[in-house]
């Protein structure tokens, strides 16, 4: 089931109240009670994204780190046969200066 979209943002809202409140107290850096306050932001930020978008057929500009990490790991998962295409094995193409032809004179056709 969909959420409405006016509640949704004002679950969204309350979200960055509390998070920014167990950020602000924080006992120390590995505090559990801001990780758990990121994880009620993250949930809520995508359910107001889906009832926005089932509403309205609208997005906002934000990504969760999760979703661009995930679309990274994407976008590398090609990346080795990419890699292998640009191979090259650059002592097969070395010509010994001595040994090449010299270049013809501007305006002269090469030999």
């Amino acid at each position: 089931m969909t959420a409405d979209p006016r509640a949704a943002l004002d679950r969204l809202v309350a979200a960055l109240e509390a998070h920014y409140n167990a950020v602000a107290t924080r006992r120390s850096d590995d505090d559990p009670a801001v990780d758990d306050a990121y994880d009620v932001l993250a949930d809520a930020y995508e359910v107001y994204e889906d009832a926005l978008a089932t509403r309205f057929g609208e997005v906002t500009p934000f990504y969760l780190a999760e979703d661009v990490e995930d679309e990274d790991e994407d976008d590398d998962a090609g990346d080795e046969d990419e890699d292998d295409d640009l191979d090259f094995d650059f002592e097969d193409e070395v010509v010994d200066v001595e040994e090449a032809e010299p270049a013809a004179p501007a305006g002269e056709p090469a030999r």
